[in-house]
């Protein structure tokens, strides 16, 4: 196996997963075991195709080995023949001839299941990695630092729950369709997070995470290409994901956005981000993530740090403000508004979110006021923020970073 080949096979079967899920599920009405036939359909051809080819027609393929695996399970001496005839026809025929819109409903219709109202944010993004993504769970428990066993109970919990639900495999209607189309992006957007800034191990990053939702949500944005939240989201995570390579030193290190080497920024995809924010804006289309996104596109954008329009963030965090007025925008708000009107007015809002339960436990909280303090000239206050910052997050790359912008200013 090379490892061209083998990489060939990879992504190929990352495409694949949703439709045959979806196909597979529509089709015998279990999304739980055809889950779990579909995950053993793909290991076998992560096996076989890097050495005897990919098949002329692989989505074909892939859903008749998973029907077999369906027929297996399911067969009973009172539906045995209905059954296996259902699953013959099906996994021979069907799958090679169902036209494009069947695809895109079923890729669609798994993305809203695995977002279901009965699941909890964790599992609702272990059960997304593993149906849609495509990924095993000792890829997604290694991805979130966990043991295999512990995911793997997390994402049979999460079938189990849907199952139990007794929802059919098919798109919501309604009302019940914006609902659920919410929870897809947030679960996108938890799960591109956790790639960007790890809560938890010693690198900075998780890269599987973050190009899994890039990958996840460009396959939404081609589902729905005319909605404004999915094209936000993708700008959004486009134009963070384009300062990756400057994120980190040569030791891993954490290196902020204000000291980043720009030249490292990843152009494509910041002119991509910009196109897909604009067109989001422009078409009236005005939510949380499209503000974000072009909060963002104002970083990417400048020349160098110091060339940043702050007052242009600054009235971006209003306008998010009053769409979603939470804990993290004021936090966010509060350091442009040091950069626009000094760091005594950002260390003001700071003080009105002392008592808000989300955000005053985080590190994020006492970093940001390490930093206005600095810019303040209050050394020893931004010292011992740096290190009560350092204590409370899970991540060795932040820990570091905060540990040693602390001894900076403590000096010799």
């Amino acid at each position: 196996m090379t490892r061209s080949s083998a990489t060939q096979t990879e992504d190929l079967l990352r495409e694949l997963t949703p439709k045959v899920v979806g196909s597979v599920a529509r089709h015998f009405g279990d999304f739980h075991a055809a889950e779990d036939a579909v995950q053993e359909a793909l290991l076998a051809a992560a096996a076989q195709w890097p050495a005897q080819g990919i098949p002329q027609n692989p989505r074909a393929w892939l859903i008749r080995v998973a029907s077999r695996r369906m027929t297996d399970q399911q067969r009973s001496e009172s539906a045995r023949r209905r059954r296996e005839t259902r699953a013959l026809h099906f996994g021979y025929l069907s799958a090679a001839q169902s036209d494009e819109d069947a695809q895109q409903d079923d890729s669609l219709s798994l993305l809203f299941m695995c977002a279901h109202p009965a699941l909890s944010v964790s599992s609702a993004i272990a059960l997304t990695l593993r149906a849609v993504g495509g990924l095993t769970t000792a890829q997604i428990a290694n991805a979130f630092l966990v043991p295999e066993a512990t995911m793997a109970q997390r994402i049979s919990r999460a079938k189990q729950s849907i199952k139990a639900s007794g929802s059919p495999f098919s798109l919501p209607s309604g009302e019940e369709w914006n609902a659920r189309l919410r929870s897809v992006l947030h679960v996108l957007y938890l799960i591109f997070n956790e790639g960007y800034v790890t809560s938890t191990g010693t690198q900075l990053q998780a890269l599987q995470l973050s190009r899994e939702a890039i990958r996840l949500t460009r396959m939404l944005a081609r589902l729905l290409p005319a909605n404004g939240d999915v094209m936000g989201l993708l700008a959004l995570m486009l134009l963070n994901d384009a300062r990756r390579r400057a994120r980190t030193g040569h030791d891993g290190e954490l290196i902020p956005l204000l000291k980043q080497d720009r030249s490292l920024w990843d152009m494509a995809e910041i002119s991509e981000g910009v196109a897909l924010v604009s067109a989001a804006l422009s078409s009236g289309s005005l939510g949380v993530y499209q503000i974000q996104a072009a909060i963002a596109a104002v970083h990417d954008e400048a020349p160098s740090a110091d060339e940043t329009d702050w007052p242009q963030i600054l009235a971006l965090y209003d306008v998010l403000k009053r769409i979603s007025d939470n804990p993290m925008v004021n936090l966010n708000r509060a350091i442009a508004v040091a950069m626009v009107h000094g760091p005594a007015a950002g260390l003001a809002l700071l003080d009105e979110l002392d008592t808000q339960p989300a955000v005053v436990h985080s590190h994020r909280l006492d970093a940001v006021r390490a930093h206005l303090l600095e810019m303040a000239g209050d050394r020893a206050g931004a010292i011992s923020c740096f290190r009560r910052a350092s204590e409370r997050t899970g991540n060795a790359a932040e820990r570091n970073y905060l540990l040693v912008r602390a001894a900076e200013l403590a000096g010799p």
